[in-house]
């Protein structure tokens, strides 16, 4: 088996032999016939800039489309901002739809406006179309480049349209039929129509009613939607059920994986993205320290003031504390464990609404659950801890950490179960309920918890 060609980045580079800026336009040719676009992308990620924009500017207009798209987001308008805009945007013109869309918007005003003026009246009418819908919509994410039908084809006339078309589309798997006035009626896949008889109608194999999006709905809905009906491609229509596009699978793994990670900076307290340097598109290796520290400090800062709850509910049993200081020895172990405790019910929850497993209806009867839950944990880890107290405090120390860690761990898991129901509830995303936001809160709970048990133990047993 041959060995793949690379981009060589010195003359000692194994079986490089000289630089790729020097090498001829038929190895160029070789290497995008032989290699894929991603793959190749992941080269040009390797190479200098200059190096880069030199090798590129050389490549084919269909060749340098395929790899653009395969770049990262730096990367991509890195090199998009040096290319010439006569070869831009032959570029762009060989690009699917909604990838050109995403790059004209990636660029200033004044350079977007260039490049428009440098394409075809069709493909410059489609971009201003697919710029028009609001961000993070399904109209934004969509593609105009879909095969249609009409009902009253045959299965073999189908087939030879969607041969000719096949090299313009996104993905002929799926054809979509409409009517006179382009509203989707039906929709028929590849496998259907080689396996029907040459002669039988469109309109008798098409399957009716097919699942669509609304060009407003979130593109997280749609994600969804695609995900639950393992669709490897969903259309989408206006408000007068007319096709407009298109939104494929590998569109929507992007939002997918752009959605987790929002979820997932939000569950580490990393404030959103609010404008052009966005954490989720950068990335972490690529993310000046001035955007991680704008990213992380707002919400540190935020916590750093909701502690000093925790200090006020301490300072208020202060006499509880000097009559048995024993008591201070347990406290960290507390409110850990509250904190604990609620943060795995928060993770659990924001999950389990992420993916649809359970909706807000479903809160009085997973409230009950949790409760069931938390106390068997809770009455385990005050049993465990109670034998620690008998020799650190003796008997009467052992049950206020026991009756204490009883209770923090079910006031830390029902606030990790009940916030992300509440933000939902809002029309907030749970996932702002992250383990710090609830340890947080845990840890004022257990603060007062664990001294008002106390405080009540002691003036019970004194009393006695």
């Amino acid at each position: 088996m041959n060995e793949p060609l690379k981009f060589p980045t010195s003359p000692s580079a194994p079986g490089s032999g000289e630089y790729a800026e020097h090498a001829d336009d038929q190895t160029l040719r070789r290497l995008c016939e032989s290699e894929h676009p991603a793959d190749l992308a992941a080269q040009f990620s390797e190479l200098e800039l200059e190096q880069a924009v030199d090798i590129f500017s050389r490549l084919t207009p269909d060749c340098c489309a395929d790899v653009l798209v395969h770049m990262d987001y730096d990367d991509q308008r890195e090199i998009a901002a040096r290319l010439p805009d006569d070869a831009l945007a032959k570029v762009i013109a060989k690009m699917s739809s909604d990838d050109r869309v995403d790059l004209i918007q990636s660029m200033p005003d004044e350079r977007g406006e260039t490049l428009l003026h440098h394409l075809a009246k069709k493909e410059r009418e489609d971009i201003l179309r697919l710029s028009s819908y609001e961000e993070d919509t399904a109209g934004a994410l969509m593609t105009s480049e879909y095969a249609t039908l009409s009902p009253h084809l045959t299965a073999r006339q189908a087939i030879d349209k969607l041969r000719l078309e096949a090299p313009d589309k996104e993905t002929i798997y799926y054809a979509y039929v409409i009517d006179v006035e382009r509203r989707l009626i039906g929709l028929v896949s590849l496998r259907e129509l080689i396996l029907s008889k040459p002669g039988k109608r469109i309109e008798d194999i098409m399957r009716r009613d097919p699942i669509c999006a609304k060009v407003h709905d979130d593109q997280e809905e749609v994600a969804r939607q695609m995900a639950k009906y393992d669709l490897l491609a969903i259309p989408v229509t206006n408000g007068n059920d007319a096709l407009v596009g298109i939104i494929t699978f590998d569109d929507v793994h992007d939002v997918i994986e752009e959605e987790a990670t929002e979820d997932f900076h939000r569950m580490g307290s990393i404030s959103p993205g609010t404008g052009p340097e966005d954490l989720v598109d950068i990335g972490l290796r690529d993310a000046s320290s001035w955007l991680l520290i704008q990213k992380r400090l707002p919400w540190l800062l935020a916590l750093v003031f909701m502690n000093i709850f925790s200090g006020a509910g301490i300072a208020y049993y202060e006499e509880t504390i000097q009559a048995t200081v024993a008591l201070v020895f347990f406290l960290p172990l507390l409110i850990g464990s509250g904190g604990n405790a609620g943060a795995q019910s928060a993770t659990l929850m924001v999950r389990a609404l992420a993916i649809g497993d359970v909706m807000k209806k479903d809160w009085f009867w997973l409230l009950g659950k949790e409760i069931g839950i938390a106390l068997c944990i809770g009455v385990c880890m005050g049993i465990a801890v109670s034998l620690i107290g008998i020799f650190r405090g003796g008997p009467d120390v052992a049950v206020i950490v026991a009756l204490a860690m009883v209770c923090v761990v079910l006031f830390g898991s029902l606030l990790g179960m009940s916030l992300p129901f509440l933000l939902t509830r809002l029309n907030l995303d749970p996932a702002t309920a992250s383990a710090p936001l609830v340890t947080s809160m845990a840890d004022i709970g257990g603060v007062v918890i664990y001294f008002g048990i106390a405080s009540w133990y002691l003036n019970l047993y004194a009393a006695a």
